[in-house]
């Protein structure tokens, strides 16, 4: 599956996008559509604190916390386990760090995205590639 670059301002050119992939989550009875940056250098999944409420996610004060770090660093999160749909391909499992902040993008990263899926970036026709694992 062939993905168009993408911004988050119609005003800015195409050479500025970013690669992101649009895809479905789903927890218990909930869905969302959600946007999230296909992130090489990320770690783990990480997925803003409103997406979590939207899927009935509730946050946990005695659960173990997870501190994200680069630019995200000294946020906290929680693990959580949605199921993603994207494109056809069969649903998948993602495990994502649930932050406790809003003001962040849903990123992508190497636990477990990259570990279901292979991807092929095409900087220079603005595209990315993705493939379930074989």
């Amino acid at each position: 599956m062939r993905v168009q670059y993408a911004t988050t301002n119609y005003k800015q050119h195409g050479s500025d996008g970013l690669p992101r992939l649009p895809f479905v989550l789903r927890h218990n009875m909930q869905s969302i559509r959600v946007t999230g940056l296909v992130d090489s250098g990320s770690t783990i999944n990480v997925l803003p604190h409103q997406y979590g409420k939207q899927l009935g996610l509730v946050w946990n004060d005695r659960q173990a916390t997870i501190r994200l770090a680069g630019n995200l660093g000294g946020v906290m999160a929680q693990a959580a386990f949605v199921m993603a749909q994207i494109g056809d391909f069969p649903p998948v499992r993602f495990a994502f760090a649930w932050s406790q902040s809003e003001n962040m993008p849903l990123i992508l990263g190497q636990v477990n995205f990259f570990m279901e899926f292979d991807v092929c970036f095409y900087r220079s026709q603005l595209e990315f590639e993705i493939n379930p694992k074989i």
